[in-house]
């Protein structure tokens, strides 16, 4: 095993989203050399749907072996998406650990839990975020687990945030962490440091443990664990993050500082550090974060991801968007105006009433252009809104599509715009925290250029202040907006 603190050593980076898990190796300057990935297991009830902990510990500690053959490991850390914590035991050898089942967050609430929860949960700054659909809060989760398996809940030891939950399963050390309570967890005032009234009012400070820095080394990697999956003993196991703060803390590791970061993937979530609180509007998915660092970090997030899938269908091409599609549907005036999912997003009143407007599209290839179109559109809004930052940032899977980077800074003439050529933020960021103590330069990083929509961008620009006019009306005066007399371009 290397030494962590080596520009040789390796690290381990278990990234945890809503829909897959990948494990891989990152070298010391953040590059990811190897991955391997698992569809994220979920179990229906009772007494929620949740996910199964238990078989993804088997992938994660069988895979963490076969990486290992592999690789010289100095470190294991790991990223989470903001909307996962688990109840456990005092023991992380007990199963899987938890005292009751991990809340899928994607389920509807029972209206008693729903109703029973919102006069708890406090101001904006004590939530960081409106209270959105679903379980999506770790708070709400919690009061959910309370109040209806209130035997379980009064034994549980620990509330631990995803990362922090695999950290302790492999080093037994149980941690709080900044970054992620801070991600709309509704637990902890990001703005004050302090946890959230909720946490004292239900008499829950006994299940959070004391607070560790995201890069901080908690223990070892636990001698019994190694023995059986044949693991590197000593491996040191970081306390971790929330995988959009720690996609931000990739670029200012790498020196960039007055940026906006957008990471797309299940979520679009926009990030900038220069965002006065102030600015924020909870109403319209905006959100109130922190770096790694504790600091506050303006947010915003829509689920852009869930959009581009209702839009796109079940099946869309694999080939990327030919630009004459797009061109065709901008000329053409069909809109695909959200909101299609269970949340808002962005446009208060909008969920589950996304609408396509305008000459149907038919063919698969044309449906996924009109929703890669959509999240384009919906990316710009999150930046207009979020800040005034020159440059900005495109990471995650929907750069996969050429054209999505291309159409964003089309819609933003004004703004610097650039790509993560490596489409690994996340993961290099995680990995980056291991020699957060010991870096004395920035971390490489390339960024791309965008490809150039020159010829398409003025029909764009007026096309989107058509979509943005349409978002913004009531979803039932929608058809009337698109019919107006004089109301559109073209």
């Amino acid at each position: 095993m290397s030494d962590r603190g080596s520009a040789t050593a390796m690290t381990a980076v278990l990234d945890v989203g809503k829909t897959n898990v990948k494990l891989g190796a990152a070298q010391a300057d953040g590059t990811i050399v190897e991955t391997l990935s698992v569809p994220n297991p979920v179990l229906p009830g009772p007494p929620w749907r949740h996910h199964d902990l238990n078989a993804l510990s088997d992938w994660i500690f069988e895979t963490l072996a076969i990486l290992s053959r592999r690789h010289a490991f100095g470190a294991f850390v790991t990223s989470g998406h903001g909307s996962g914590g688990v109840l456990t035991g005092a023991d992380p050898d007990a199963g899987d650990g938890a005292a009751l089942p991990m809340v899928d967050y994607e389920q509807p609430l029972p209206v008693d839990i729903r109703d029973g929860y919102a006069p708890l949960a406090g101001s904006f700054l004590d939530r960081g975020s409106a209270t959105m659909h679903g379980a999506t809060h770790q708070a709400r989760q919690l009061y959910w687990m309370e109040q209806r398996e209130p035997g379980g809940f009064g034994k549980a030891r620990w509330y631990l945030g995803l990362p922090q939950y695999w950290a302790w399963r492999l080093c037994g050390v149980a941690a709080s962490e900044a970054s992620f309570l801070g991600a709309q967890s509704h637990l902890w005032n990001v703005a004050e440091g302090r946890w959230a009234p909720i946490v004292s009012t239900r008499g829950w400070q006994r299940l959070m443990p004391p607070f560790a820095k995201a890069w901080q080394a908690l223990g070892p990697l636990r001698s019994e664990l190694a023995r059986r999956f044949d693991l590197p003993e000593g491996l040191p196991v970081l306390t971790g993050g929330h995988d959009s703060s720690l996609n931000h803390y990739r670029y200012h590791a790498a020196g960039l500082r007055d940026f906006t970061v957008i990471s797309t993937g299940t979520w679009i979530v926009g990030f900038s550090g220069s965002t006065p609180v102030e600015r924020l509007d909870e109403h319209r998915g905006m959100t109130l974060n922190s770096d790694v660092f504790g600091n506050p970090l303006g947010g915003i997030l829509t689920m852009g991801g869930r959009e581009f899938s209702q839009i796109a269908g079940s099946d869309p091409p694999a080939e990327p968007v030919p630009p004459e599609t797009v061109a065709r549907l901008i000329a053409q005036r069909t809109f695909a105006v959200p909101s299609f999912g269970e949340g808002d997003g962005i446009f208060p009143g909008s969920a589950g009433r996304g609408q396509i407007l305008g000459p149907p599209v038919a063919e698969p290839m044309e449906r996924k252009a009109l929703a890669l179109l959509c999240c384009a559109l919906l990316t710009a809004e999150c930046i207009d809104m979020l800040s005034d930052d020159r440059l900005v940032v495109l990471d995650g899977s929907f750069l996969r599509d050429p054209l999505y980077a291309g159409l964003v800074a089309s819609l933003l003439p004004d703004r610097k715009v650039r790509i993560n050529l490596d489409a690994y933020g996340v993961a290099a960021g995680a990995a980056l925290l291991a020699g957060q103590e010991w870096r004395r330069h920035p971390a490489p990083l390339a960024l791309g250029e965008p490809t150039n929509l020159k010829q398409l961008t003025p029909e764009l620009i007026c096309y989107a202040a058509d979509w943005r006019a349409l978002a913004c009306a009531a979803p039932g005066k929608r058809n009337e907006v698109e019919h107006a007399k004089g109301s559109f371009h073209g």
